[in-house]
């Protein structure tokens, strides 16, 4: 039970200081829920618009729920969004090692000086993990917490298992929050919570605190289901003789107003918000206003890059009120991001999804995409709009009566034989001359446009609603198979 105080010196000599260091400790179980994203980018945005240092830091202390694959799912999406950290597990650092598990000796003896100090004490009880982890566990009950030195050093020479408890003191414990201000809890309220566990390992709170002070970290954020648990850091960190970082607890994100988003209740992961078809840069932009809202003269704006965000960001615009997450305004961020890509950049990301319902390869992936982008949310409603270019659909007669177009059978049966031969007639299949065509073929028949226009899209497309009118889906489709359908088209019309 010796202390070697010389190592203590050696590690606080380590540490960083002189600027804002903040880090991001997710744990490697399975995926990134809107959530971590939020608390990840919060916590960049910190350091990035402070000129501070961002770190990556991996907390797989619960080796119960370590899942496969998980580690990597955190990089990609750290490097997807943009979210660069300065030191972490692949790219080092001054107070390496940043994996939890790997810094296992330390924790050991920082338990062990904590016991010196009188702010933890050695227990022996026998008690279940479901026990410790109802968090029901009366200290005054414990007789490990009146144990003598003597007494306990006896229990260690005969090997008992244990593990160490941090001691609460009497009194009232007051802790400052940067959203929700001063705190103050009754002691009496607080468990003498397990720091080290009987196989080695430290529990998250007590790791959390150790890990965060050699590593420097000035600004801790998370969710504010950990506000209950603060008291307890601060505690520690009092016994130690530490600085207190700013605390920044983030009120949760909500499936709606009763439910927070859970992935066990079907909440989408960013990786699947990615999978339906939403851009990473309007996730993390919509992520963004999920509980913070910019000041001053930036109060009304919506749209953010990532340098932007750094420049507005300030810890001061995040809410105490749950943020609910709206798909309806992700559809909305989703939407703008789309339509402000250019016309080469939307065509690339939208390829893939044309290319699911349009495999022939006569029809141009470019000219698809430019009559999609003004007209698409989500990349994944590309392949149901676009279908009708490789089959035409089965749909029935009434499709061509349109009251705002004042069509109906009998004129569109007139449309289409008058369109037919006009557009057989051209020797120069562009956009350009397909409409100059249709447009003085409607002044020639004394009809608005949309009444020829609407029996040449319905019968070019077989569908109600499509991206693009007329002119766009024929020159697409080419003039051969541009006749084929008006021509069927008509003959539906007739039969």
């Amino acid at each position: 039970m010796t202390v070697d105080h010389k190592y203590f010196e050696e590690m606080e000599a380590k540490i960083p200081h002189g600027k804002v260091r903040t880090r991001f400790a997710p744990s490697p179980t399975g995926y990134m829920h809107v959530g971590n994203l939020r608390t990840a980018l919060y916590t960049w945005l910190i350091a990035r618009s402070q000129g501070g240092t961002f770190i990556l830091r991996i907390e797989d202390t619960d080796q119960g729920r370590l899942v496969d694959g998980a580690v990597d799912v955190i990089y990609r999406t750290m490097t997807e969004c943009g979210l660069d950290h300065d030191e972490g597990p692949d790219v080092g650092g001054p107070v390496a090692p940043y994996i939890q598990s790997e810094r296992r000796d330390t924790y050991g003896k920082y338990a062990e000086l904590l016991v010196e100090k009188g702010a933890a004490y050695y227990c022996f009880c026998e008690k279940t993990e479901s026990e410790e982890d109802s968090g029901e566990f009366d200290r005054a009950a414990d007789p490990c917490r009146f144990l003598s030195r003597e007494e306990v050093e006896a229990k260690l020479a005969q090997g008992l298992p244990y593990v160490i408890r941090q001691r609460i003191p009497e009194g009232t414990t007051t802790f400052h929050d940067a959203i929700f201000g001063d705190i103050t809890v009754d002691n009496s309220t607080l468990d003498d919570q397990v720091l080290l566990k009987r196989d080695g390992l430290p529990t998250y709170n007590f790791a959390n605190v150790i890990d965060d002070h050699l590593m420097g970290i000035t600004h801790v954020v998370r969710g504010s289901e950990y506000l209950s648990s603060a008291p307890k850091y601060n505690l520690l960190y009092q016994a130690f003789g530490w600085d207190i970082p700013t605390y920044v607890h983030c009120s949760p994100v909500m499936r709606d107003a009763q439910n927070k988003m859970s992935k066990r209740h079907g909440d989408p992961s960013y990786e699947d918000l990615k999978a339906e078809g939403y851009l990473t840069e309007a996730i993390l932009n919509y992520v963004a206003l999920l509980g913070w809202s910019p000041k001053g003269e930036q109060s009304e704006q919506e749209i953010f890059t990532l340098d932007e965000l750094v420049k507005a960001f300030d810890i001061t615009g995040i809410s105490k009120s749950p943020a609910i997450f709206d798909r309806a305004k992700l559809d909305h961020f989703n939407a703008v991001y789309l339509r402000s890509m250019t016309p080469e950049a939307f065509t690339k990301v939208a390829e893939p999804y044309i290319r699911q319902s349009v495999k022939d390869p006569r029809f141009d992936v470019a000219a698809i995409a430019s009559v999609l982008q003004a007209r698409c949310e989500k990349l994944t409603d590309i392949p149901e709009k676009v279908d009708f270019f490789d089959t035409l659909p089965a749909y029935g007669i009434e499709f061509f009566t349109n009251k705002k177009s004042k069509t109906n059978p009998e004129v569109c049966t007139k449309m289409l034989q008058a369109a037919i031969p006009a557009l057989e007639g051209l020797q120069e299949w562009t956009t350009d001359s397909i409409h100059d065509t249709l447009i003085a073929l409607a002044q020639q028949l004394e009809v608005k446009n949309a009444t020829l226009m609407w029996p040449v899209r319905i019968a070019a497309a077989g569908k109600l609603v499509t991206p693009g009118g007329a002119v766009e889906i024929c020159h697409i489709l080419g003039k051969d198979e541009t006749i084929r359908r008006l021509q069927a088209g008509l003959a539906l019309l007739q039969a």
